[in-house]
């Protein structure tokens, strides 16, 4: 009977705490959706493709932001999540054992860095290389793309991608090497039997059993770089803006709440500061949880 009791216990306290999650998301949703309602009702869906943000004469619109947003983690994913997975291969698979705890720990504590200290150093040493060294090298060669056109001031979206990608390396590639530590020693012994070579193997046995862990985990570093403010507000220019040239300054989500936010006197700014958070809110949970079900599907699949 005591363990009946006991179990009881235990699996509703369980049962308690994921409804505490559930329960906060919602409450959550709910205060962001009535905070939001004057900025809802006062510009409907035009909120989301206009690109006027103006306090002075109280019109606002959501694109400039949303675009930056994307933009400055689609950089990062680019730039972070190949890296990472370097990382993760090489010291799960080749690294040295005596350079193994080393280098994990110096993955672990760059994901410990306050973000505020990333944005400093992209601000005062990242920002002038930009602009004069690596602006000008991609603006000559490259200049033929949009991307690479006008003069860089080295802030802007670059920057902005740049520190990010640098920010979601230690998510991404810890997650990856937990994965690929994880796929059987007996895999890798008979892929290297069969006479495939070390490179071989971490390809088609290694990479192939874990691809959808470590898909997994790059998601998770954009998740973190869909909602990154301090850094991204220092670096980006802060300019409502929409521009191919990722030399321009801009706005991401984050940023525009975090130099606004104190300044919102009126109710209506205040409220359309309310619904950026809200369409934030809804890019990060859908992002992650569509990701989530095609990674399941996927794995269900297989």
């Amino acid at each position: 009977m005591r363990k009946n009791i006991g179990e009881r216990i235990f699996k509703n306290l369980t049962l308690l705490s994921s409804l505490i999650i559930i329960l906060v998301m919602g409450a959550i949703f709910y205060e962001l959706l009535i905070a939001s309602i004057p900025s809802i009702k006062r510009f409907g869906w035009r909120f989301l493709i206009e690109t006027i943000w103006d306090p002075v004469i109280e019109h606002f619109s959501a694109l400039p932001s949303i675009y930056g947003t994307i933009i400055t983690s689609i950089i990062a994913l680019i730039l972070g999540f190949p890296i990472s997975i370097g990382i993760a291969i090489f010291i799960s698979e080749i690294c040295p054992y005596y350079l193994k705890q080393p280098l994990s720990f110096i993955i672990e504590l760059l994901g410990a860095i306050p973000s505020i200290i990333y944005g400093m150093w992209g601000l005062f040493t990242l920002a002038p290389i930009i602009q004069i060294k690596i602006g000008p090298f991609l603006n000559k060669y490259l200049g033929f793309l949009p991307f690479f056109q006008g003069y860089p001031m080295g802030v802007g979206f670059l920057t902005a991608g740049i520190v990010l990608a640098i920010m979601i390396i230690p998510t991404i590639s810890s997650i990856s090497r937990e994965i690929i530590s994880a796929v059987p020693k007996e895999q890798r012994e008979g892929a290297l039997a069969l006479g495939m070579t070390q490179w071989e193997m971490i390809w088609k046995v290694v990479l192939g059993n874990a691809k959808s862990g470590i898909f997994a985990g790059g998601i998770l570093g954009l998740g973190r770089a869909l909602g990154e403010t301090m850094a991204v507000t220092m670096v980006i220019g802060n300019s409502p803006k929409i521009s191919l040239s990722l030399f321009s300054p801009g706005y991401t989500i984050s940023s525009t709440i975090a130099n606004e936010f104190t300044e919102a006197v009126g109710k209506l700014h205040l409220s359309s500061l309310i619904e950026l958070a809200l369409i934030l809110f809804f890019i990060t949970f859908f992002t992650i949880a569509l990701t989530r079900y095609f990674i399941i599907k996927r794995i269900e699949k297989r």
